[in-house]
């Protein structure tokens, strides 16, 4: 009896040991590459409220971040108080237990779109600290027992939307874009470009300053950089503008014109291109070609495509097709090369959610809890549909053989 019970232990362990050492951390939105790319295997690929769900927990307050993970730790963030007091939130992965909710700033909430809330931003983490960003444009650091580190509001951020955008990390800087309007004057920012949108860097370790990027005129945004050329080079959009900045620096590199004020989907990069999608008035999915200086509106777009443009969730780019959902909830698969689309098909639901594609599927989740399952490719395939019926706004994250879903109470961890 004591061999089989060591050997069941020894077994245990070694589980968990393989669990750790392969699964792949989500440390930010979109995960490791910011595109909604997992490399995880073994994932579920039908669940409902009654399968596969590992753990439900019930979360305090209100916010619309996603889920990130890190090892055997999930974070979130929150606001209660009506969004006056904005609170990190630490869950357990293993068991789905609450190991911590701390309050990290008190803010004064004002106006936002109604499907907002005042702590949308995902967080993003380094393994050390958890980096977060709230309505009022305060940026905090807390680390893995909870205890703030430091609060940056060098900021005073203001947006009819609300803060929509997510901060990543980029050698030692949490970068934040901030792309609002005026409070005084309704319109500026807004309709009316300015040349107020801030792009800021802050010292991951203590809170400084290490530079402000600017755009010049642009507009209401809340799109989320995301990195290229190995990460030498920020692609950052807003609303009227794609652009490319020096990390290191700040310095704006090039600059494309993509009319269109409160953009939201993130872009995506494959094979040399960036893929935009552009804002209300004139809604335009455009590939950029990297490698351009200056304004290069007239030089480096490759394609436009004024069909089938993102116009909430995010892009998704698996080669050779680019994956899109249309304002009208209609999904589009085009020739990521050449923009041309090769096939569509009407969704059910509304879908602010960001598209993911893991273990050769991609994973489409809905304001209503159903997410669909497809393999990509020339045609549509539809695998499965899980339905766990509730409202869902964040992007689902993917670690440890398991998809984070995050609903207006609560967060599920499901897996096999």
């Amino acid at each position: 009896m004591k061999t089989i019970i060591g050997v069941s232990l020894c077994i245990a362990f070694w589980l968990n040991v393989a669990e750790s050492a392969w699964g792949e951390n989500w440390m930010r939105f979109r995960g490791p590459t910011g595109q909604g790319i997992s490399s995880e295997t073994n994932l579920p690929v039908s669940w409902s409220a009654a399968k596969n769900i590992k753990w439900k927990t019930s979360l305090p307050g209100k916010g619309w971040s996603s889920p990130i993970v890190f090892e055997d730790h999930v974070f979130l963030t929150a606001s209660t108080e009506e969004g006056v007091s904005c609170r990190v939130i630490c869950i357990n992965r293993q068991d789905g237990s609450m190991a911590w909710t701390t309050e990290v700033h008190r803010q004064k909430p004002g106006p936002m779109r109604k499907q907002n809330s005042y702590a949308t931003p995902t967080p993003v983490t380094d393994g050390k600290f958890v980096y977060s960003v709230f309505y009022d444009g305060t940026v905090t650091a807390v680390d893995f027992s909870g205890e703030l580190v430091w609060k940056n509001s060098e900021v005073k951020f203001f947006s009819l939307h609300g803060l929509g955008a997510s901060p990543i990390l980029v050698n030692g800087q949490v970068i934040m874009p901030f792309d609002g309007s005026s409070r005084e004057e309704t319109k500026v920012g807004w309709k009316v470009p300015w040349e107020k949108a801030v792009i800021l860097s802050l010292d991951a370790e203590t809170g400084s300053v290490r530079w402000k990027g600017t755009r010049g005129e642009s507009r209401v945004g809340h799109v989320t950089p995301i990195l290229v050329e190995d990460g030498s080079q920020l692609v950052s959009a807003g609303g009227d503008r794609v652009q490319g900045f020096d990390p290191a620096t700040g310095r704006r590199i090039w600059s494309i014109y993509s009319q269109g004020e409160g953009v939201t989907p993130s872009p995506v990069a494959g094979d040399g291109l960036i893929y935009t999608s552009s804002g209300f008035e004139a809604p335009t999915l455009r590939a950029i070609r990297l490698g351009g200086k200056g304004d290069i509106t007239k030089t480096h777009i490759a394609w436009e495509q004024k069909r089938g443009v993102a116009a909430l969730s995010s892009l998704l780019y698996i080669r050779p097709y680019l994956y899109s959902i249309s304002r009208d909830n209609i999904l589009h698969c085009l020739e990521a090369s050449a923009g041309k689309i090769v096939w569509t098909k009407r969704l059910a639901g509304v879908h602010w959610a960001s598209p993911v594609y893991a273990d050769g599927r991609i994973y489409i989740l809905s304001e209503e809890g159903l997410t669909l399952v497809l393999r990509p490719g020339a045609k549509y395939d539809e695998v499965a549909r899980n339905d766990i019926k509730v409202t869902c706004l964040a992007s689902m994250a993917v670690s440890q053989g398991n998809f984070y879903i995050r609903s207006d109470q609560d967060l599920y961890c499901i897996g096999n």
